[in-house]
């Protein structure tokens, strides 16, 4: 295990509620590291766009609250939903009234599964994807960054894609909040700087996670490949051969989170094997 300096700070993670989604890792790679944790998601279906196949459910986000302290980690599991500011502001509150302060947030909530044809892509998916990709990062940051002003400390790190970088088909909405969460990340980054915090993104390329899987599943139709042709092409354009894990993720979170990413802030950083290099 590295070593990142990180024995108890208080990380939130949000979208952390499914067992082998990018959340759940950053979150168990903090409490590795010995970070208090927040797991954080939707907890319950709401609506067609918000399904239980998609979302962290509150048993499921309760159960790995209990692996994670059997793990020996101090964790608390707190529902929100990302679109709404009391529940954003109700998350940070949770993380300083049980732990004292904040010094982390992984603003990883996202909605990835609304694609559809450009010409007949629906209104609601558009809201659905912005209010939970960018929307939910503005409001917990927003929140956040009030007690880490406080503190003169802090890091946000916003979980964005290559598509913050590259377009992709059927994908108007993930791309444009992707490319917008890159946005927020420099503006967030120049402002709050001198007070004290760090402001970074992320950009993975594709991860089999459930969501990869169903991504997988829809790119590959759409393009009249079988599921496995289409996985080896992912990985046949990138140069190492492979593709992303979740762990790749966590582990680049947990640097930046660190006194050695000390003098970096605003950046976009690419994990993605070489696939984005820019």
């Amino acid at each position: 295990m590295a070593n990142y300096g990180l024995q108890g700070k208080v990380a939130v993670i949000t979208g952390s509620g499914r067992k082998k989604g990018i959340g759940f890792a950053i979150a168990s790679k903090l409490a590795a590291e010995g970070c208090c944790i927040v797991l954080s998601d939707l907890g319950v279906p709401k609506g067609n766009e918000f399904s239980s196949e998609h979302i962290g459910i509150t048993d499921e986000m309760n159960q790995l609250t209990e692996e994670l302290i059997k793990s020996g980690a101090r964790v608390i599991a707190q529902p929100a939903d990302v679109r709404l500011e009391s529940d954003c502001e109700a998350l940070i509150k949770a993380a300083v009234d049980t732990f004292g302060r904040i010094d982390i947030l992984v603003n990883n909530a996202g909605v990835g599964y609304l694609m559809e044809e450009f010409t007949e892509f629906k209104e609601s998916s558009w809201d659905a994807v912005l209010d939970v990709n960018l929307k939910g990062a503005f409001l917990c940051s927003k929140h956040a960054a009030r007690y880490m002003i406080a503190q003169n400390s802090g890091c946000i790190i916003n979980i964005a894609s290559q598509a913050a970088k590259s377009g992709f088909p059927y994908a108007a909405a993930y791309t444009a909040s992707k490319h917008g969460l890159v946005g927020l990340t420099r503006s967030n980054a120049v402002e709050l700087g001198p007070k004290g915090i760090r402001v970074n993104a992320i950009c993975p390329n594709h991860i089999t996670t459930g969501l990869g899987h169903w991504q997988n599943e829809f790119f590959s139709k759409k393009f009249g490949l079988d599921y496995q042709t289409y996985l080896q092409g992912i990985k046949d354009r990138n140069p190492l051969r492979r593709t992303g894990m979740v762990e790749d993720i966590a582990n680049a979170v947990a640097f930046l989170c660190s006194d050695e990413a000390s003098y970096i802030n605003g950046e976009a950083l690419n994990v993605s094997g070489g696939e984005e290099y820019h």
